[in-house]
């Protein structure tokens, strides 16, 4: 006799509760054919990638929900202590800070006027950098390197009263060196300096920028970040004696130099800030997914580029007789990726 159906399927097929076993992948390194291998290489990545999430899951229930996860290991948080590392409100060095040779620009004394100028023959290349320059870094000016020395174009920028010169050097079309040089004389020593000289890598000037924004005449506001000891509060003001301290806010622009692991990565932004709009009252569970009231949001102007620190010099650029204050020996100086001197 045939086995009638259980009334309650009514036409429809039984459903085959049975467990099913998942197909377990191994390394298809054995297959021949590309396409197939590479197939069920992606399947095995996949499998391997859900097994250890739920391991992981396991892992956690088991553990509770009170247990910390542990910070991962980076190299910025297991850097080697800095013997001049300085610490929150150090008066020492806020004493020796309101006296040094840029206390006149962050007290905005004085206002700084720079010139830059390049190497001799410079490229096309150069130009656009120095055209993002003069829109990044207010009152500065150009003046063609021609076939004058550093020395006597130093002499040339005092005797116009510019506080500050930059020469930029390039290889290969690419600009590779920035050299800042503090003209003004100190009102105790009387000395002039000093100059600290950068590596450039990794220029994008705006135009190349995606999106980019137009800067317009502001005084931008300034962002120094990351500069932890000595030497880098040192270089901090040099970097930032560049720059008026009465920025214009209604700009909302901002210079970022920040530094990470003795890189220092300089950017230009404008910030804007967008307040929602007030609707209909909400449940308490919708208004937590939405977040602030306020959301901030940033449009890159240019240029973006990257300097790291070769050496500072005591007075004006002199590479024949001129005392170093810091100069950067690799062989000394980077026995280990986690010791950092900014």
């Amino acid at each position: 006799m045939k086995k009638k159906p259980d009334a309650s399927l009514k036409g429809k097929k039984p459903v085959n509760k049975a467990k099913t076993k998942t197909l377990v992948y191994r390394n298809p390194s054995h297959i021949h054919n590309k396409l197939k291998r590479s197939e069920m290489y992606g399947k095995y990545l996949q499998q391997k990638r859900k097994a250890k999430d739920e391991q992981k899951k396991i892992r956690e229930e088991q553990l509770g929900e009170d247990v910390q996860k542990p910070v991962p290991k980076t190299i910025d948080n297991t850097r080697e202590v800095e013997p001049t590392s300085v610490l929150e409100n150090d008066l020492e060095v806020a004493a020796d800070e309101a006296d040094d040779e840029f206390a006149p620009y962050f007290d905005d004394d004085v206002k700084p006027k720079i010139l830059i100028t390049t190497r001799p023959r410079p490229s096309q290349n150069v130009f656009y950098f120095i055209a993002d320059l003069q829109m990044l870094i207010p009152n500065l000016e150009f003046y063609p390197r021609q076939s004058y020395s550093i020395k006597e174009i130093c002499q040339f920028a005092i005797n116009r009263d510019y506080t500050h010169l930059i020469v930029l050097s390039e290889k290969s079309k690419v600009c590779n060196g920035f050299t800042i040089s503090h003209l003004q004389k100190h009102h105790d020593t009387g000395l002039a300096g000093p100059t600290a000289f950068f590596k450039v890598s990794n220029v994008v000037t705006a135009k190349n920028i995606p999106k980019h924004g137009k800067a317009t005449s502001h005084i931008p506001e300034l962002n120094l970040h990351g500069f932890g000891t000595r030497l880098g509060h040192r270089v901090g003001r040099i970097l930032g004696s560049l720059f008026p301290h009465q920025a214009q806010f209604q700009g909302r622009q901002v210079v970022t130099f920040h530094n990470q692991r003795d890189y220092i990565f300089v950017r230009h932004h404008r910030y804007i800030f967008n307040e929602k709009k007030k609707e209909e009252k909400k449940s308490k569970e919708a208004k937590k997914d939405e977040g602030p009231p306020v959301k901030a949001r940033l449009q890159e102007l240019g240029p973006r580029f990257s300097l790291k620190l070769r050496w500072v010099q005591e007075g004006i650029f002199d590479t024949m007789h001129g005392e170093y204050e810091w100069f950067h020996k690799r062989k000394e100086m980077d026995t280990s990726r986690r010791k950092f001197h900014l």
